[in-house]
């Protein structure tokens, strides 16, 4: 039998087991919840939070508190030290370097064999599994599934003890039936100069037949985009014939989706969106061209959520699990995991569509958000307004971020917006205008503060030249990956390091 229908079969039975999970949700999440707590009751933090007397997840909820980074920071570190059974009842050796922050001090996130295989691994297998799900007989095991990762750096506690970003980690230990299948060599995918690896990615990529494309779709333009300088061609497809799915997350892809649309011009270009953090995979788009995730519920992870009203870090007094969350409300994605992250708050934001099955957007940030006089934007709003100006100006955004110019005594608050465009507008006063329309109709808090210009004044636009922000991100070592600028900031400290190290072009249409 060829291995691409042997692969086939695999991908038809794991099918019925996503089925499973999409009628009996609540039921899976409690086997699952009750083998977590099997598994840390053998634990040293179990056993402080009195594991063993968790009979139910009233028990749950009263014994065991929500975590953040900080709180968990100490165990992790002990993890780093060589200590071993602190968070979960088999070694530790792997750490992801968090891709949700740009802060001074990178976050370690634990990552278990069990982490690796039932869930980051299983969501790679899932993607392919709902992508033939809705494209049957598709024959993408033919070619070479192009992936985009990060670097990984030895940590000096064991020979197979390291850390790096969770792209690398996942590379490093992949199962020879996805090794066998990817490319660039794995010399060039964890390199850590990321011109170079640029460079040399393309290089070795193009006399391949890639069928799959996996990335964040920053990294991936650029690398789209140097492919075509080194050959001449015109599009994707001239250079790689079967290319036909695109497998992206990290950021919101509706910025990017025109630029994506000029690298690849072709109606049977497929795109696929995932939700697949350091500390776990947690979605996946399961319909054609929605832009709603599935989420994955059979993935060692246990989920709870704080509604976005309540919610206080690690001092939230209502917290639901899945058979309480309300369709529209705002919620913080709180997990209790197989790498041993115990009621540990992300620091995303979803909302769900559906609950028949579980489906979600992701909408933000606990912090990352600006709400400097009430107007509550977030993420979801931003990347609305940008993809509508952008849309009706012929503009392509490389990268951008925005934080409140807060007002005093002489100034008017206003939002100001650092944008590096890949192809500025055609009338940037017009582009500016149709931004602020399209967050005025999309938030009517930020509407209300806007009216007359009471409270905000009209954003303000700083053009900043190219490399602008990866030169930013190389002098905080954060160039590559997983990494990023975070979009929206309530401070404006990202946003004055920025200028102040950059040329820009202000544009202000007040």
């Amino acid at each position: 039998m060829p291995f691409n229908s042997i692969f086939a079969w695999v991908i038809k039975k794991r099918l019925h087991q996503i089925e499973l999970f999409r009628k009996y949700p609540e039921d899976v999440q409690h086997e699952l919840f009750e083998k977590l707590i099997e598994q840390g009751v053998q634990t040293v933090y179990g056993k402080q939070y009195h594991f063993h007397q968790i009979q139910t997840y009233s028990d749950f909820k009263e014994l065991v508190p929500l975590n953040n980074y900080e709180s968990m920071k100490p165990w992790i570190d002990r993890l780093m030290e060589g200590e071993q059974y602190l968070l979960w009842s088999q070694d530790t050796k792997w750490f992801a370097k968090s891709s949700g922050t740009t802060a001074e001090r990178s976050k370690f996130i634990p990552v278990t064999r069990e982490s690796l295989e039932d869930c980051h691994y299983k969501g790679g297998k899932d993607l392919l599994a709902l992508y033939y799900e809705n494209f049957p007989n598709r024959k993408l095991y033919k070619g070479k599934h192009l992936i985009i990762g990060g670097s990984a750096q030895v940590l000096p506690v064991a020979d197979d003890a390291y850390q790096g970003d969770l792209s690398a980690i996942i590379l490093k230990n992949l199962p020879w039936w996805a090794e066998i299948r990817r490319t660039p060599s794995k010399e060039i995918a964890l390199m850590t100069e990321w011109e170079e690896k640029i460079e040399r990615m393309a290089r070795s990529t193009i006399e391949e037949d890639v069928y799959i494309i996996a990335g964040v779709p920053s990294w991936t333009m650029v690398l789209a985009r140097k492919i075509l300088e080194i050959t001449g061609k015109s599009n994707l497809r001239e250079v790689w014939p079967n290319l036909e799915l695109f497998m992206h997350g990290g950021v919101s892809f509706e910025p990017y989706r025109e630029a994506f649309r000029e690298l690849i011009p072709f109606d049977d270009m497929h795109y696929v969106e995932t939700y697949n953090a350091s500390e776990g995979f947690f979605g996946i788009q399961d319909v054609d061209g929605s832009n709603e995730l599935l989420l994955m519920l059979d993935y060692g992870i246990f989920y709870e959520f704080i509604p976005m009203y309540a919610f206080e870090e690690t001092d939230s007094k209502i917290i639901y699990k899945l058979d309480e969350v309300e369709l529209g409300e705002e919620y913080a994605l709180v997990i209790s995991t197989n790498a041993g992250l115990w009621r540990y708050i992300v620091g995303d934001t979803i909302h769900f569509t559906s609950k028949t099955p579980y489906r979600f957007k992701l909408s933000g940030r606990t912090r990352h958000f600006i709400n400097a006089v009430g107007e509550e934007v977030i993420v979801n709003n931003t990347d609305y307004a940008i993809t509508q100006a952008c849309s009706k100006t012929n503009a392509l955004i490389r990268e951008y971020t925005v934080a409140p110019i807060y007002m005093d005594g002489k100034t008017q608050g206003k939002h100001e917006w650092l944008i590096e465009f890949d192809r500025e507008p055609d009338d940037i006063t017009r582009f500016m205008f149709l931004l602020d329309e399209a967050l005025r109709s999309i938030n009517s808090d930020y509407d209300a503060k806007r009216t007359r210009n009471l409270a905000l004044g009209k954003p303000l636009l700083r053009i900043l030249k190219p490399g602008s922000f990866d030169a930013w991100l190389q002098k905080k070592g954060k160039l590559g990956g997983q990494h990023k600028v975070p979009r929206l900031m309530n401070s404006r400290e990202i946003v004055e390091q920025i200028l102040q190290e950059t040329e820009f072009e202000t544009i202000d249409y007040a």
